[in-house]
């Protein structure tokens, strides 16, 4: 199908695409599993409708837009943030309603990665007689996006890490203390990153000594939000059936090596699920637990575990992004260490990464980076 070149599209387009996108942003929080995409309809230099998807199983962005703009549509230039759909789902086919509409053009920031529909919309519309753009901020819709995409892909979801540290590197005193290192401007910036996720990823020692929620609060209250999918990874099936977290809303997912139905059956009893997966040197196989999650139709993961696991996440080249929260304290050379990675002898040995962005927060910053492929 091929991208349409830079220089077709217009400043208008770009103005119009850009509102498309953060009409999609605006699902951030809420479309999960589905994608978050945002459309603008254009006629006459005017948006005459507009909409973005709330959430799966509601009407996509197009149709949302469509209705806005009546019959106002015909004859109408349609800027979507992915490509339309052409198959039946949760919903019908966004390609047919547009052409039913009777839009003259569709231009899409980017095609859809999924099977059933790679390019299938775009030739829909063109066969109906409708001129198709697509490549228009492309970046930018696939950055709104970014675990749709690699598990459509690569068949695994993105892996976000976040991380909690003093100036010198440091997550807890010698004692375990760590409450709090970060600040509560902070530790509020984290609900914004757990609300995002379709998944929070932790380990079973980090259960044991915390018993944390994991769970996005707004305020004080849960209620009617969208909690992320709580995923455990237990080797040998320690988790308590009295844990914090399997009495609050949302599901826990327990990924184990461990089948004892003695061990089993009280954790289901409490509300958990468990998948049993193959080990690797005695610890639950990562690639294996990937592997359910995407049958789980899981985009984003957002970990928050303790060094050990994230350390062997690192080391297997699984995280795809790192957003570190970084407080201006000193902790000292006896404090716990941020990582637990295998020594390295040389700097050739070192993980490299890319900075993408510093941000203040609170009395912290914010630091976003990338591994350097």
């Amino acid at each position: 199908m091929g991208t349409a070149a830079t220089d077709e599209f217009t400043s208008n387009d770009y103005r119009f695409m850009a509102r498309a996108l953060r009409l999609a942003a605006r699902g951030l929080n809420s479309t999960d599993p589905n994608p978050r995409v945002g459309c603008v309809l254009v006629r006459d230099g005017e948006v005459i409708g507009a909409g973005w998807h709330r959430y799966a199983g509601g009407a996509h962005a197009e149709i949302v837009a469509l209705e806005a703009a009546g019959a106002r549509a015909r004859g109408a230039h349609c800027y979507v943030s992915l490509e339309p759909c052409c198959h039946h789902g949760r919903t019908g086919p966004c390609s047919e309603a547009l052409i039913a509409a009777g839009v003259s053009e569709v231009t899409a920031a980017m095609t859809d990665p999924h099977p059933r529909v790679a390019g299938g919309g775009l030739q829909a519309l063109r066969q109906a007689g409708i001129h198709t753009r697509v490549g228009l901020l492309q970046a930018e819709a696939e950055a709104l996006n970014p675990g749709f995409v690699q598990r459509l892909c690569s068949g695994r979801p993105w892996l976000r890490v976040k991380l909690g540290m003093s100036l010198d590197g440091r997550t807890a005193m010698a004692s375990g203390e760590s409450k709090w290192i970060t600040s509560a401007q902070a530790r509020a910036d984290v609900q914004r990153l757990r609300a995002r996720s379709s998944a929070i990823l932790t380990g079973i020692n980090t259960v044991l000594v915390d018993d944390p929620a994991l769970t996005v609060r707004q305020g004080d209250s849960e209620q009617g939000i969208r909690q992320p999918l709580r995923v455990i990874l237990d080797s040998r099936l320690r988790m308590p059936p009295t844990a914090r977290m399997l009495s609050l809303p949302g599901q826990t997912l327990i990924i184990t090596g461990n089948p004892d139905p003695g061990l089993a059956t009280p954790l289901r009893s409490a509300g958990a699920a468990l998948e049993r997966v193959a080990m690797h040197q005695g610890h639950v196989d990562l690639n294996a637990m990937l592997q359910v999650l995407n049958a789980h139709e899981v985009n984003e993961v957002l970990v928050e575990a303790g060094p050990i696991l994230t350390g062997a996440l690192i080391s297997a080249g699984l995280i795809d992004e790192y957003v570190i929260y970084m407080a201006p304290k000193l902790l000292g050379s006896d404090a716990r260490g941020l990582l637990n990675l295998p020594a390295m002898m040389q700097l050739a040995d070192a993980v490299p990464l890319e900075f993408e962005e510093f941000r203040r927060i609170g009395p912290d910053w914010r630091i976003s980076a990338r591994p350097r492929r």
